[in-house]
């Protein structure tokens, strides 16, 4: 059992930060350059996770996101992830060089470089932590096309040190943090033939596996009906569906998984987060998927994204499949059934933000909840994909890693 809270909640364990400081990688040290002592002081204390910077005919936007780049094989601590920085400029010129530099002792070192893209935008990834704990960054944009150079005030990564909660599956069994949801059949459901179970959840080697079983505990076939209604009849599947309804909840900030996911149709994947309450008509708040998957060949790619919410109207949907899903690959043999990714999302009052290892795939501004989520992990088989997949090709797992969020405060 490895959930962990912040101080304020009896069952957080402190992070070993000291021996897992994350170091600036070698590999962008070398060859880099460094300016002078005096282009900038150390300040008292650490500048913001976002600042703005208005030159002439120029304005430069840097932000620090928590750390929530980790793509890879293998499980790894939360703690050696990457942090994002996303820096924006106007007037945009797709192509414009930037310079990431990071402050050591008194002097600048450029870490790493990137490439404005058409939404005016240079992504980074950087160490989050350093030998003496959080980390100043700044941006320089390379004179271009008759602009001058323009450098954006520092911003730092203290804010995120610290998750205020974390689940890294260290143990053989899940945290009492987490419940078993969706328990029994319901005929009336679009999951009628499948239901959430203990047996299809299992923590090993450092993450959960949820799966797809057949229910062991029945031969009865099923026969799918109502709005989903296909010929024939097909095996009762057991779903992992875990959730921390009623232990631990929060309202605005960031929250990330790190998952690697089942390789057929016939079931999907989901990191999700629902209000306290529940989703139903009359209820606040909206369901936040930050990550559905379909399965691999999927003709949309696979990926989604959406929220869903109920108005006046009755229940309102929004996002939809990401657009060009494997641009978020690194490289031609990865796969999101392959290797593990971060999916995350920024949730505030007005705004809610997607994003896969650090990058931006979706943005909404309406119908953005208010009210206290829970977040959910989920290998769910519903009715309209079950004829997707025979069950002799069962089971299919699903690998979660780690979750962890960094709240904000409340306005």
């Amino acid at each position: 059992m490895s959930a962990r809270m912040s101080a304020r909640m009896p069952a957080r364990r402190l992070l070993t930060r000291g021996a897992l400081a994350l170091l600036l990688p070698a590999s962008l040290l070398a060859g880099s350059t460094t300016g002078s002592a005096s282009e900038s002081a150390a300040p008292a204390e650490p500048p913001a996770n976002v600042a703005v910077k208005k030159a002439k005919r120029q304005w430069v936007k840097l932000e620090a996101l928590p750390p929530i780049i980790q793509h890879g094989r293998g499980v790894a601590s939360p703690d050696a992830a990457r942090a994002a920085l996303t820096a924006t400029l106007r007037p945009v010129r797709v192509g414009r060089r930037f310079e990431l530099q990071v402050r050591q002792d008194d002097m600048w070192t450029v870490v790493a470089t990137a490439r404005q893209d058409r939404r005016g935008r240079a992504q980074f990834a950087a160490a989050s932590t350093g030998g003496n704990g959080a980390l100043t960054y700044r941006v320089k944009a390379l004179p271009h096309a008759g602009l001058r150079k323009v450098t954006s005030a520092p911003v730092s990564t203290a804010r995120w040190q610290r998750p205020s909660w974390s689940d890294e599956f260290s143990g053989d069994r899940l945290a009492p943090v987490w419940s078993h949801r969706g328990r029994e059949y319901v005929k009336t459901a679009r999951r009628s033939c499948s239901k959430g179970d203990p047996r299809a959840v299992t923590v090993g080697g450092g993450a959960a596996r949820l799966s797809v079983i057949k229910d062991p505990d029945t031969m009865k076939k099923c026969r799918i009906r109502g709005r989903d209604k296909v010929p024939g009849t097909y095996a009762y599947r057991l779903n992992g569906h875990i959730g921390t309804q009623g232990a631990y909840s929060f309202r605005y900030g960031h929250a990330a998984a790190r998952v690697k996911f089942h390789r057929l149709r016939g079931q999907h994947g989901a990191f999700w987060m629902q209000p306290v309450d529940g989703m139903h008509p009359g209820a606040d708040g909206a369901e936040i998927d930050v990550v559905e998957y379909f399965g691999d060949r999927h003709p949309q790619g696979g990926l989604a994204t959406f929220m869903h919410r109920y108005d006046a109207r009755g229940r309102v949907s929004s996002g939809g499949w990401v657009p060009d899903s494997r641009s978020y690959l690194h490289g031609k043999r990865d796969g999101w059934s392959k290797n593990y990714h971060v999916f995350s999302v920024e949730w505030t009052p007005r705004t809610v933000v997607f994003r896969i290892d650090g990058k931006e795939t979706r943005r909404m501004r309406v119908g953005v909840s208010d009210v206290r989520q829970f977040p959910i992990l989920s290998l769910i088989a519903a009715d309209y994909e079950i004829p997707k997949i025979q069950g002799r090709r069962l089971p299919q797992h699903m690998y979660v890693d780690w979750v962890r969020v960094w709240e904000t405060p409340e306005p």
